[in-house]
């Protein structure tokens, strides 16, 4: 059982923790690794996961973050963990033709929120943003991180998509996702890039996430919107440690990987339980839950990579624990409860 970490420094360790798995793949894997967008909601434990993952296997190995950076603090932290970092900016594409090449590239950046009203800097990031990157590093070996939004909504009857799926994203935001795995799609068909497309939903860090939205409410004594009932999540310590270990499975024609949870949780039952957990009333904005929702089956990731290192019912109660003891917020919410494409 872990423990709720007591402040943002114990966090970032817990989710940096290396998986075993990780450490004997960075024994195999040739070349040193690059995380493009390094400075968002994932990348900085990832970044510090893969360093600690090379430094318990021996190994010499450099990780470097590259970013705008324009929160530096950001910067700071990965090269206190040991991580090089780059400044660029994604959208200039002189300065990512000016990137050193590097045969392992995390290709994390993207803008999801504050799509609604600013739609044209959100295809920018997350289409134009692409084609430098894939036009530059078209020798490398790519894992594009991607979402579970550019699948049709499914019921909890219907359960989870299934990598074979075909996408039917709604909205700007889905469908410049889908416009991001097709402009890598063209320039790896044009190039005999290797590469894979990790589509995720949803990554849990206590500071945001689905249960940070849910258990928020619940604690501040506020409806919970079960407008969504369903949804799938995974700590994001072990979402970073497969993004990592999917470099290993790029390949070409691409590869797609659904990641998140093998549960399919219940809007209404989590929030239940975390007021069970905090000794508190739960209400909801809606008198029954819609079955509407993005839901993603992981079985291809589990027989890949096995079950997540941390349950469900295990991150509901640090979740519960961290905001009961008064842990951060970085004041993103996911937006779990909206299926009509509009972020």
């Amino acid at each position: 059982m872990l423990k709720c970490p007591v402040d943002e420094k114990e966090l970032n360790w817990l989710l940096s923790e290396p998986a075993p798995a990780l450490i004997e793949m960075m024994k195999r894997l040739e070349g040193d690794i690059a995380i493009l967008g390094v400075a968002g909601k994932m990348g900085v434990t990832m970044a510090m996961q893969a360093k600690r993952a090379v430094d318990a296997a021996g190994v010499k190995k450099r990780i470097i973050g590259v970013a705008r950076f324009s929160n530096p603090e950001e910067k700071v932290k990965l090269e206190e963990a040991g991580v090089e970092t780059i400044k660029c900016d994604l959208l200039d594409r002189e300065q990512v033709n000016a990137l050193p090449d590097f045969p392992n590239i995390v290709f994390m950046a993207g803008k999801k929120f504050g799509t609604q009203g600013n739609e044209a800097q959100t295809w920018a990031m997350n289409a134009l943003a692409p084609a430098f990157t894939a036009e530059k590093f078209r020798n490398s070996r790519m894992v594009i991180f991607s979402t579970g939004c550019v699948y049709p909504l499914k019921s909890s009857a219907q359960g989870g998509c299934v990598e074979s799926d075909m996408p039917s994203p709604i909205g700007e935001y889905s469908q410049s996702c889908l416009a991001r795995e097709r402009i890598f799609e063209y320039y790896q068909q044009m190039y005999g890039t290797k590469m894979l497309f990790f589509r995720l939903n949803y990554a849990i860090d206590l500071r945001y996430g689905v249960l940070h939205d849910i258990c928020r409410p619940v604690w501040e004594g506020k409806e919970v919107s079960n407008s969504v009932g369903f949804f799938n999540c995974i700590w994001q310590g072990d979402a970073n440690a497969n993004a990592l270990l999917s470099l290993e499975l790029a390949d070409n024609p691409r590869r797609i990987l659904n990641v998140t949870g093998p549960e399919t949780a219940s809007t209404e039952k989590t929030a239940l339980e975390m007021g069970r957990l905090l000794g508190k009333e739960v209400q909801f904005t809606c008198a029954e839950a819609g079955d509407l929702n993005y839901l993603n089956d992981a079985s291809e990731m589990i027989k890949l990579f096995g079950k997540p290192r941390v349950s469900l019912e295990e991150l509901i109660r640090l979740q519960a624990e961290w905001i009961s003891q008064g842990g951060v917020s970085i004041g993103k919410p996911t937006h779990f409860e909206v299926n009509n494409g509009k972020f």
